[in-house]
């Protein structure tokens, strides 16, 4: 019994081991995304690795007042909040809604590769 308990855990550990090791991939994927397209659109592309700031030039990216940060740290109003800034960072690289909201907002770790390293152009925020 003792044996199987040990087993038991063993395979919890290794599950956990694996989960957080693709979530860390997950991560560092999103980053290099970001820092190509913080760089495509003249801003700094270390800032990809520095927490808050990045969200910051997200904010900024989006064409968004800078004080937007703040509504991150609000719950709630930070899922809206963030949808608002995947639409306006898609606007910004001459993308649509959908890419925004399912490329930047839902996958991010594609949709950044995708603005980054892909053929968008950074067009910045063109008045409709």
């Amino acid at each position: 019994m003792n044996n199987e308990m040990t087993q038991a855990e063993n395979l919890v550990i290794v599950i956990y081991v694996i989960y957080f090791a693709v979530l860390a991939v997950i991560g560092v994927i999103t980053i290099v995304g970001q820092w190509a397209s913080f760089r495509k659109a003249g801003l700094h592309g270390w800032g990809a690795i520095i927490p808050v700031y990045n969200i910051y030039l997200l904010v900024k990216l989006a064409g968004r007042p800078g004080w937007w940060v703040i509504l991150f740290f609000v719950p709630v109003a930070n899922t809206a909040v963030a949808i608002l800034v995947a639409l306006g960072a898609a606007r910004a690289f001459g993308k649509s809604t959908e890419f925004g909201v399912i490329g930047l907002y839902m996958f991010p770790f594609v949709g950044y590769l995708m603005t980054g390293f892909g053929s968008a152009k950074y067009v910045g925020q063109q008045q409709s």
